[in-house]
């Protein structure tokens, strides 16, 4: 992972590749993707290769800037025509994440506020736009980990579900994001980590990564948080999410508001970790939220020798869930420690 500089995501400038680490391998396995085509890109982010909402923003705007200077268009009206359909074509690859959406509108704006520029001078403004980007993402998760920290100062234990840490990110993560500068602080958390069906996020990325950084880690199984947290064992809840509504309604992997309902009646604190791009308020509540639903086979069979549920049964795969507003004790972004009334005014 040298070439990757301690990154989930980048883009190699000598080579015009967009690079990521491969989350589909881990956890036997180490391997860095080197993208270049249009299709390669999107079926990264559909199968989750790249995954995570801010990477995914960071991953789409980047491998926009690969593909302009891919292209071979000299006329800037083809060429601006090109990079919208591609743009499009990313921005769809996974609807829910608004980081997504919201990346590639930042990156079309480039060309809308330049209008009269020529090819190549639109190139460097899209590279410098994406760059940008990836650059802003790091400073955004270390500045909720500063946030966030000081929440956790009584606290000995924390349970996480999926993975919002430095995988899901270019660096440091969105919900570990308080662990990891909590840990610089001299304060060492240990952390249950909830495997999150049906993909494993949680008990091969999150558990992964903590591990790497030195961090106790104990994996459940999904319907295992009740049993912790009944016996005294959670003192807060930390998820990231992949977009709030204005209300403050949360869509974020499956099993989410499971968790959430458990802490609440608990009183364990649940803590929203976002980047503020991920509270979307064109959206005025979860029921507005497009939720996408996956290939029955990641139940079926994926982890499995052999098919683990009969022929004939029907499966139901829904990527994510929404946790009503209510549940949640806070939103923790690079703005501050926040309520949804506050996210029309910060």
């Amino acid at each position: 992972m040298d070439k990757m500089q301690g990154e989930t995501v980048r883009l190699d400038r000598a080579s015009n590749r967009l690079l990521i680490v491969d989350q589909t391998r881990f956890p036997n396995e180490k391997v860095v993707l080197e993208l270049q085509t249009l299709d390669e890109m999107v079926v990264a982010i559909q199968t989750l290769q790249v995954r995570g909402a801010p990477a995914i923003g960071v991953a789409a705007a980047l491998g926009l800037s690969v593909l302009a200077g891919e292209s071979r268009e000299t006329s800037a009206e083809k060429f601006k025509a090109e990079f919208l359909k591609n743009a499009d074509a990313i921005k769809r690859a996974r609807p829910t994440a608004v980081n997504l959406a919201w990346a590639v509108g930042q990156m079309r704006d480039v060309l809308q506020e330049n209008p009269d520029v020529p090819v190549p001078v639109l190139k460097e403004l899209l590279y410098q736009k994406a760059q940008a980007l990836h650059d802003a993402d790091v400073a955004v998760c270390r500045a909720i980990g500063e946030n966030g920290a000081p929440l956790l100062k009584t606290c000995k234990r924390v349970l996480t579900h999926c993975n919002a840490g430095r995988l899901a990110t270019v660096k440091y993560g969105t919900a570990l994001a308080p662990v990891y500068v909590a840990k610089e602080q001299g304060h060492s958390l240990s952390v249950y980590a909830d495997e999150t069906r049906p993909l494993l996020q949680g008990a091969r990325l999150t558990a992964y990564e903590l591990c790497e950084a030195g961090i106790e880690t104990t994996v459940l199984c999904d319907n295992m948080a009740s049993y912790v947290m009944g016996n005294g064992l959670v003192d807060a809840v930390l998820v990231g999410c992949d977009r709030v509504a204005a209300n403050g309604d949360t869509a974020n992997k499956i099993g989410t508001s499971g968790v959430a309902i458990l802490a609440k009646y608990y009183h364990i604190p649940f803590y929203v970790c976002a980047p503020f791009s991920t509270i979307d308020l064109n959206t005025e509540t979860g029921k507005d939220i497009p939720i996408e639903m996956r290939n029955s086979e990641e139940i079926r069979s994926l982890w499995y020798q052999k098919p683990m549920v009969p022929a004939a049964a029907k499966t139901l795969n829904p990527a994510f869930d929404i946790t009503p507003h209510e549940l949640v004790t806070a939103f923790i972004t690079e703005k501050g420690v926040l309520q949804p009334e506050d996210f029309k005014t910060v």
